[in-house]
């Protein structure tokens, strides 16, 4: 494609970098475009030792959970700033959820379980006993197998075999780590799972480094609160479990305890599956049927679909992408959305990715199972349309956030438009409904007690870059570089920013272009304002050319001339009106926006 050789004509090779001077902002980024906040700080700049939030303890040693982009970038900020770093992950190599296995998840619970334990039930030793605590798995006596014990403890991610990056090259570095001249925009999966490895591999930090600080093959557990001697906070417990083969028919388990001053929390967005409960039916027609009804985390092959009558729910990111993959075998595809999720504009977009024999259809309401095949099985539309012969679902409807390792901090009983009480012995929820995460300080920093952390949570953004921004911030408030605003202020800063967001939901963490260029100005402001006073490292924003390629990428993928593309009964014209939508806000000015605005491709269902 053209496109690919407008890398070297943009100069992305000669990175253009800010001036290295503390700067001011009158922005606190509020997501959903980044406008002001009224009522938030004046400027992005270091609130001051005096007038600033002060740490129960200090830091100095810090535990890391994922050896993902987040997470690596993590490690290398506090091991460079002298802190005593732990890496924790759970698969046998970094990369996240850019590491493809053939193996494929568990199944995704139908209806949706507790979001508590969504990504997976914590396996921890008896209580009472000794760490580190052993046990020895023989497979000719283990009840589940080697095979099945360590998918469930590692986690599969959810990529497919023909996965490509839905982001460009140049926006999707690490800024010290750019690609080679010469590389293709459109990256394949593979590509971006050995980038990511080699960036490990020059920190140090790989799983063939021998590093007695990066941990692979261990899941945390548990991270709870550590009191002393005395009863008062002094920190973090965690447990962590490793599991590895120890001979041709032996595997070993070994749960450790360690106590730790801080934690970081970069274990990612797509770990806990959503299969909407809203759809009756649902889960009668799977029991009958077993294996029928998937979620995309589970897609794997196209062929395995060849002749088939598909049924996609959702069509955002991986519900769109994974209908192109499929097209190619699939004797039809059948593609449910809810138009109302999307504003006009990226419904549009949207529809511009799906391909020919692809039938657009309305939202669904029940599922019957009614027959003695899968195929017979009814499915009913809002609208009272009644689709037969399907011969297998696949849910694409995305996440919820989970962090089973985090139990104290999960609280289902608080609705979207609740607030826990804020007063003593009341723990501040960090997860409610698994659509959003709360009590956040620039959805980093735990208000009640900062040396909780989240990397790379948001929506919307680029989790190479993005990254960077947020370890920087870590490193230097815990090294007492830089400060954040008293409790109570946080806590103001943080009710308004709810309210400018249109209060909690699945779009509460979304950024959008406009929202990460406003909150990296933020964080460039107050990091370096912090840096001319205390010292350390300063930042750059990102390269004024990832503007450009941004505009050029969403050009070529988006194309208009690919609208005709997507047919009900033959025309984009017939799939609007069948999903009663109204023709005349869809048009031109639409795309114009596109070119100003925020992506939705992150989003599901």
């Amino acid at each position: 494609m053209r496109v690919t050789h407008l890398v070297t004509t943009l100069g992305l090779v000669a990175r253009v970098q800010a001036a290295q001077i503390p700067l001011s902002y009158g922005h606190w980024f509020s997501g959903n475009g980044g406008d002001v906040v009224e009522g938030a700080p004046k400027d992005a700049t270091d609130p001051g030792e005096e007038n600033s939030y002060k740490l129960k303890w200090p830091v100095r040693k810090v535990a890391i959970i994922g050896a993902g982009p987040g997470g690596l970038l993590a490690y290398r900020e506090l091991s460079q700033a002298g802190f005593d770093t732990h890496l924790y992950e759970r698969d046998d190599v970094p990369g996240g959820n850019w590491h493809y296995t053939d193996e494929t998840p568990l199944d995704a619970p139908i209806p949706n379980i507790e979001v508590a334990v969504g990504d997976y039930v914590p396996s921890l030793p008896p209580k009472g006993v000794e760490f580190p605590y052993v046990e020895v798995y023989e497979d000719s006596r283990d009840e589940l197998g080697y095979e099945e014990r360590r998918r469930e403890h590692r986690g599969p991610k959810a990529l497919w075999k023909t996965l490509t990056s839905n982001v460009p090259a140049p926006v999707q570095q690490f800024t010290e780590w750019p690609w080679p001249i010469g590389t293709p925009w459109e990256l394949p999966h593979q590509l971006l799972q050995s980038y990511i490895r080699s960036f490990a591999s020059w920190h140090g930090i790989n799983s063939n480094d021998e590093n007695p600080n990066a941990h692979y093959n261990t899941r945390v557990e548990l991270v709870e609160k550590h009191h002393d001697s005395n009863g008062a906070e002094a920190g973090w417990r965690v447990v962590v479990k490793e599991l590895v083969r120890i001979a041709p028919t032996k595997s070993k388990a070994t749960w450790r305890e360690e106590i730790f001053d801080a934690v970081i929390v970069s274990t990612g967005r797509w770990n806990a599956p959503n299969i909407p409960n809203s759809i009756a039916g649902l889960k009668p027609w799977s029991e009958k049927f077993p294996g029928r009804i998937l979620h995309s985390r589970q897609y794997r092959f196209p062929e395995v679909f060849k002749n088939e009558t598909v049924l996609i729910v959702g069509a955002s990111s991986s519900g769109g992408e994974i209908s192109r993959d499929i097209n190619r075998y699939a004797k039809q595809v059948y593609q449910s959305i809810r138009p109302n999720k999307f504003s006009q504009r990226d419904f549009k977009l949207l529809l511009s990715r799906l391909p020919p024999n692809t039938t657009v259809i309305g939202e669904i309401k029940e599922v019957r199972a009614t027959g003695s095949t899968f195929q017979d099985g009814e499915i009913v539309l809002i609208n009272g349309t009644v689709v037969t012969g399907i011969d297998r679902v696949i849910f694409a409807t995305g996440y919820h956030y989970s962090f089973p390792f985090l139990p104290a901090y999960h609280n289902s009983s608080i609705g979207p438009k609740e607030e826990a009480p804020r007063r003593s012995g009341v723990i501040q929820p960090i997860v409610t409904d698994g659509t959003h995460m709360r009590s956040l300080h620039l959805d980093l920093f735990y208000i009640p007690d900062p040396t909780l952390a989240f990397i790379n949570m948001n929506i919307g953004m680029q989790t190479l870059t993005y990254g960077e921004y947020l370890s920087v911030a870590l490193a230097k408030v815990w090294a007492g570089k830089a400060h954040l605003p008293m409790v109570d202020e946080l806590w103001s800063i943080y009710d308004q920013k709810v309210k400018d967001r249109g209060g909690y939901g699945s779009h509460y963490l979304f950024l959008g272009s406009a929202g990460t260029k406003a909150a990296i100005r933020y964080f460039v402001g107050w990091l370096n304002d912090a840096a001319y006073k205390y010292g350390g490292r300063q930042l750059d924003r990102l390269p004024i050319e990832t503007d450009i390629v941004e505009g050029i990428w969403t050009k070529a993928r988006y194309s208009t001339n690919s609208y005709n593309a997507v047919s009900v009964d033959g025309s984009l014209n017939n799939t609007i009106r069948a999903l009663d939508l109204d023709q005349d806000l869809i048009g031109q000015s639409e795309l114009s926006e596109w070119n100003k605005g925020d992506s939705w491709f992150e989003f599901d269902w």
